[in-house]
């Protein structure tokens, strides 16, 4: 029987005899095959101890719940260290306050169907008598006792159409982009979800990204549960089944609010309130997705074909459609029918198991495994890369979404942009009288419909329309407006050709800081590195270079073989090519320090690591 002091945080709980096993598959435990309203039902998420009461659950406390049976007649036993039993939900909540029986009430329900139960928090267990039945325990006091929901953010993308902002080693979602000064676009879909009941959020990104998502998570001082470190990029399927996995693997089975880092919203509220509503079908075993209002004829997106309307706000989904022709998009809008598909989903944990056990079960044996074999670090979770290189590379509404018949669509209009291009950045805004978005030291002259970003140096644009240009400090991109999907194209060609503006900026991120690279030139690089407060560089040597360090601002504590030193302000050390050393700054303020490299070969590769706090030794 379940212990004291557990809580039970679903609003639905589920019940069953003749099921005692988890399913070999998911390891959850199999849902019951009775009437059609059990598919609504909450799975028990771990076996009972007891031997006397087969299946046992904790409610929430002080909460009235409304009990039914499957089959009027079986039979029923109590063992609960304090409720109230009426057949009315009045009765229930008039005897709350009167002292709860004691061990166990055993009953029989012959020409009752439900009943009523106020709980105060210990247990209740149920011995039921025909092999099929199942019990419904569904939390009706008070009025806001549904359970929290578990966000699942999707940090795995790497923003190639936004290209020279956007990095294979910082890609977009990372990066403040609509212009509104309200922290990254990963740090906005967190934000997003206030004002929502919900427990941490489960993060997945891939293993190159994760000491940015630690830094960005410490900035807005914001919790997550864990974070999933993709080893490689599989797409969508294999990221939130890996989540789905994760989050049950403390036994409980959550509903899981499945959202991408790098889309925009406008109307957050609007979108709290879309949450809401599928919330309510996730709770009844539906898969949702969310369908966005269009407002225009695009090519870009993929569509839902909505079928009847279902209670509650929801549609049925008749169909996924692949991007339009221009012609189908305005057929599209015009019917009233249809909806963008945005990526977005809502579910509870198991059920999306299930169904990707059902349709894809090779995608899901092999994230189990990989899961399997994954080693944690904090709070990190180092998805094990030669597991999950076997897993096949699918998104969730090929794998499911167009498959399932548990599939629903909830509208939401919301000012929904997916920032999939440049053109798209230039679509939220904000806009001057010349329909211009201008941002950075710009000079706009006669210029119109354009998008114009300075990050290091004065922009000056005259005469032009419809253009695109982005400003690094290593790369410019002048693009048309039209054209700005092509912008993929540049970033293949940079791939190709191995150039170092396809993987990085110029300023770099670490776990410890970040360093810029000012000057790199033949045998030599010269480098400004900030070091945060209580943090250090890795004991490290290199085979091809050597190292001068200048201290600009802040206290250095630098070990260079055997000898230790403490460096302040205009003073400076000497690191000889293949000897032992590390840098750490000891005060309470950055330090900030000049690197002037000389060698033979300059490449960040040439790192031997011997200590490492933020577990980069290689293994």
């Amino acid at each position: 029987m379940a212990g004291h002091g557990q809580r039970h945080m679903a609003s639905h709980a589920y019940l069953q005899s003749d099921q005692a096993c988890p399913d070999p598959a998911t390891g959850l435990w199999n849902r019951c095959r009775c009437r059609p309203d059990a598919r609504r039902a909450r799975r028990l998420p771990r076996p009972c101890s007891s031997s006397l009461y087969p299946c046992s659950v904790v409610l929430d406390v002080d909460q009235l719940h409304h009990f039914s049976m499957a089959y009027s007649g079986s039979k029923f036993a109590l063992a609960c260290g304090g409720y109230t039993k009426a057949g009315t939900e009045s009765g229930a909540k008039t005897n709350m306050g009167q002292p709860g029986s004691h061990g166990v009430q055993d009953g029989c329900c012959e020409g009752v169907a439900e009943w009523y139960a106020y709980c105060g928090g210990l247990h209740v267990a149920y011995l039921l008598e025909h092999p099929d039945n199942a019990a419904f325990a569904t939390p009706l006091w008070p009025k806001n006792g549904a359970s929290m929901f578990t966000p699942v953010i999707l940090a795995g993308g790497n923003g190639s159409r936004l290209w020279p902002l956007s990095r294979q080693s910082f890609p977009k979602q990372f990066l403040a982009l609509d212009g509104q000064d309200q922290g990254t676009m990963f740090q906005r879909t967190l934000a997003r979800l206030n004002g929502l009941e919900h427990t941490p959020a489960v993060v997945v990104s891939n293993e190159n990204h994760r000491f940015i998502v630690a830094e960005q998570l410490r900035v807005a001082k914001m919790a997550s549960r864990r974070v999933i470190l993709e080893p490689l990029a599989r797409n969508t399927a294999p990221a939130i089944a890996l989540a789905a996995l994760e989050a049950t693997a403390d036994g409980t089975d959550p509903i899981l609010l499945v959202l991408a880092a790098d889309h925009h919203i406008h109307d957050e509220e609007a979108f709290r309130q879309a949450v809401k509503i599928a919330q309510v079908h996730a709770e009844a075993g539906r898969l949702v997705t969310f369908g966005i209002t269009p407002t225009h004829a695009e090519t870009g997106f993929g569509y839902i074909h909505c079928g009847d309307a279902i209670a509650d706000g929801g549609f049925a989904i008749e169909a996924f459609k692949e991007k339009p022709s221009p012609e189908m998009a305005a057929e599209y809008l015009s019917s009233g029918a249809y909806l963008w598909n945005s990526g977005m989903f809502m579910f509870r944990a198991s059920v999306f198991l299930a169904e990707l056990r059902k349709h894809r079960s090779d995608i899901l044996s092999a994230c189990r495994i990989a899961l399997e074999n994954s080693e944690a670090d904090s709070y990190f979770l180092h998805v094990s890369s030669e597991k999950f290189a076997l897993c096949p590379d699918e998104s969730v509404d090929y794998a499911v979404m167009e498959h399932t018949t548990a599939g629903l669509v909830v509208p939401l209009d919301a000012g929904w942009n997916d920032l999939g291009s440049w053109a798209a950045i230039w679509d939220v805004g904000p806009h001057d009288a010349n329909s211009n978005r201008l941002e950075g030291d710009v000079m706009a002259i006669d210029t119109r419909n354009c998008l114009v970003q300075s990050h290091h140096r004065l922009v000056a644009t005259v005469g032009v329309e419809d253009l695109i240009v982005i400003e690094t400090k290593d790369a410019v991109l002048v693009a048309n407006k039209h054209n700005s999907q092509q912008v993929k194209d540049v970033v293949k060609r940079l791939q190709t050709e191995e150039r170092p503006e396809f993987v990085t900026h110029p300023l770099v991120n670490r776990p410890w800081g970040h360093y810029d690279t000012i000057d790199l030139g033949e045998r030599y690089q010269v480098k400004r590195i900030s070091v945060l407060p209580g943090e250090c560089l890795s004991l490290q040597m290199h085979y091809h270079r050597a190292e001068h360090w200048i201290v600009v601002s802040g206290t250095a504590k630098v070990i260079c073989d055997d000898q230790e030193l403490i460096l302040s302000e205009n003073q400076s050390t000497y690191i000889p090519l293949g000897v032992k050393h590390s840098l750490a700054n000891p005060g309470k303020v950055p330090l900030e320090l000049i690197e002037v490299q000389s060698g033979s070969y300059l490449g960040e590769d040439d790192i031997v690591r011997f200590e490492d706090r933020y577990g980069r030794l290689k293994k």
